[in-house]
């Protein structure tokens, strides 16, 4: 019963450490991107800002399906039942 609350904790603790990361990359964005199109808006006609929005915005995307558990690659709970796979697995 120890190791279970143990390995609940840890995920609990990696899915926390997980949305602060997302939260944080949030607000830079939110803050850098504003002012990457203003400086676009008054230097250049060129829009050169839409290249470092959609790319961080992807990584933002990619954030988020990690930090609430989204993935449509390997679908929910994936680790875990390939983690039971491979204790179950006798030539491992």
């Amino acid at each position: 019963m120890k190791n279970l609350n143990e390995h609940r904790y840890t995920r609990a603790k990696e899915r926390l450490e997980n949305l602060k990361s997302f939260y944080h990359s949030l607000i830079a964005y939110c803050v850098v991107i504003p002012v990457l199109v203003y400086i676009n808006y008054r230097t250049t006609d060129i829009p050169w800002a839409i290249f470092p929005a959609v790319g961080w915005g992807l990584g933002l995307v990619s954030l988020w399906m990690t930090a609430y558990g989204h993935n449509p690659i390997f679908g929910k709970d994936w680790e875990e039942r390939k983690i039971q796979e491979f204790m179950n697995d006798k030539e491992f």
